[in-house]
């Protein structure tokens, strides 16, 4: 996406690449492009003709990228010491399961949670069964509920991020990038009702202050 030519190209996890001259592939242009008109609320909508499942395919995969980058950034400032619980400020703190590996949730430093939560997403988009790349290969009937637990968990690194890791992001210059990032993510679960207001609720008030004026 266009934002992420900064200077720091250091991803947390390796890039997941959508292949060239797939349908997928044009559509990703397609929301780049839309996305430089600086209508978010538009550019998130669903083109006319396109299958939901894929629109919402892509744009997970290019928000898992644009997330990877981000952290990437700051993953100097994000220690077993800085953070030994992964929080979204005071109120808030998760436990990591996936239901397969970790059944049971376990309290984790934040580095780990979002470890362990990048690699499972890594993993679900890896599954061609899940994310099907080839063209004519169906989306499998669970993948709309994939989808939002891909998207309802990196908003944590987001949460994450704000809450404790604002200032170095500042220090970065890589404020500007991280807003818009995620005023985009935030406008494509807003589109799609993709995650549950109460798992938001850490950034409420950032939510609203980014949203009001576009309303």
């Amino acid at each position: 996406s266009q934002f992420l030519g900064s200077r720091s190209s250091k991803t947390f996890k390796p890039k997941k690449n959508i292949p060239e001259g797939s349908h997928q592939y044009e559509l990703l242009k397609h929301a780049e492009a839309t996305l430089g008109s600086g209508n978010l609320r538009m550019a998130v909508m669903l083109p006319e003709g396109e299958d939901l499942n894929e629109w919402v395919a892509v744009n997970t995969v290019d928000f898992f990228n644009q997330i990877n980058m981000l952290y990437g950034t700051i993953t100097d400032f994000c220690t077993e010491e800085s953070c030994p619980v992964m929080s979204a400020g005071p109120k808030y703190e998760y436990h990591w399961a996936d239901g397969t590996n970790i059944k049971k949730p376990i309290k984790c430093s934040a580095p780990k949670y979002i470890d362990y939560l990048m690699t499972w997403v890594q993993d679900q988009l890896d599954d061609e069964t899940l994310f099907p790349s080839k063209i004519g290969v169906p989306f499998p009937k669970n993948f709309m509920s994939v989808a939002k637990t891909i998207l309802k968990r990196l908003f944590r690194v987001y949460a994450h991020i704000y809450h404790q890791h604002f200032d170095p992001v500042i220090q970065l210059q890589e404020e500007a990038h991280l807003n818009t990032s995620f005023k985009h993510f935030i406008f494509f679960v807003q589109e799609f009702n993709l995650i549950d207001r109460r798992e938001l609720a850490p950034l409420q008030e950032l939510i609203e202050k980014l949203t009001s004026k576009d309303r």
